[in-house]
């Protein structure tokens, strides 16, 4: 009996619509904003005929790595950065590094210790495809993809790299 009442009012309420006048909180005046919503409007103009969409252009891994260049992390440069305890638990290990000596010195100083981690590498700012394929050399074996790290360094307070970060800790 339930289901048949449930049922009943489901229908009811998919049938009528309940139209209430909006209620304006604050209008302090101003332009409209109309304009750059009228973009979103998912209703065609009938006026207008659609756009043609641009033909995607299969490519491959390399091509679209390519296409994230440059990269360039605002909040991050080489420095400093003073060990530290974390508890992020199951966190898989990752180091941040950049395309400058001080990165290129500390990859080759703690590549064996990311291969035993399985640490990924982000690289956060690097130029150039050549660039990544030159500390890509000085460390096999391991993954290193162009990033941002800006976004990753404020949420962990870092301002510096190169660094390790792993479920236990942040260091250098």
């Amino acid at each position: 009996m339930n289901h048949t009442v449930l049922i009943a009012a489901i229908g009811l309420l998919s049938t009528t619509t309940v139209s209430a006048p909006l209620i304006v909180v604050e209008d302090r005046g101003g332009d409209s904003a109309l304009p750059y919503y009228q973009s979103l409007n998912p209703q065609p103009d009938q006026a207008t005929p659609p756009a043609p969409m641009p033909a995607l252009r299969a490519g491959n891994a390399a091509d679209a790595e390519a296409a994230m260049l440059p990269v360039c992390s605002t909040q991050l440069s080489p420095g400093e950065v003073q060990r530290r305890v974390i508890r992020a638990p199951g966190l898989t290990a990752l180091f941040l590094i950049g395309d400058d000596e001080r990165s290129r010195a500390w990859l080759r100083q703690r590549q064996a210790a990311l291969r035993e981690l399985q640490a990924v590498g982000l690289v956060v700012n690097v130029e150039s495809m050549a660039a990544l394929t030159a500390l890509r050399r000085l460390a096999p074996g391991l993954t290193l993809s162009p990033a941002s790290g800006d976004d990753l360094g404020q949420r962990l307070g870092l301002r510096h790299y190169p660094v390790l970060i792993t479920s236990t800790g942040i260091e250098q």
